[in-house]
């Protein structure tokens, strides 16, 4: 049986006119406006001080080299949602339960690529955890 797609619980909800405006141009997805935005706030911890430290973020350019290093086919990518997920990959997870380079580029796939994941979903939960922190997300300047 197939499956059904469902409406995103959110459809409903009072969201700002800049936020409307973006959805209407991209969806629920990266621009590269919105990945630099998103990729700024990113932080990792120094192993050797354990202060947490910017990361230095990997361009467009750098992840479609690293994706094409390893032979890694994006199916599913719309926009720089990949370039988002290379960088939080980067962030939260390199050197720790991603070992190396070659691992980043597999689970950029496995995100992007995920079969079970909504439209949207990649940008939708970066948004989610904006809301949840209480950062305000300046719609209008990353249009």
């Amino acid at each position: 049986m197939a499956a059904r797609k469902r409406l995103p619980l959110d459809m409903y909800d009072d969201i700002p006119t800049e936020m409307r405006k973006y959805l209407r141009f991209h969806g629920w997805h990266f621009n590269k406006k919105a990945c630099d935005f998103a990729v700024s706030l990113m932080r990792k911890k120094n192993a050797s001080t354990g202060k947490t430290e910017k990361i230095e973020p990997l361009t467009k350019d750098q992840v479609d080299s690293m994706l094409a290093k390893y032979g890694v086919t994006l199916e599913n990518n719309v926009d720089y949602d990949y370039v988002y997920v290379a960088n939080m990959g980067k962030a939260d997870l390199l050197k720790s339960s991603i070992t190396d380079e070659q691992h980043l580029a597999l689970y950029v796939k496995d995100v992007v690529d995920d079969i079970d994941a909504g439209d949207g979903e990649i940008m939708r939960e970066w948004d989610a955890k904006m809301t949840s922190r209480g950062i305000a997300v300046d719609w209008e300047e990353i249009l």
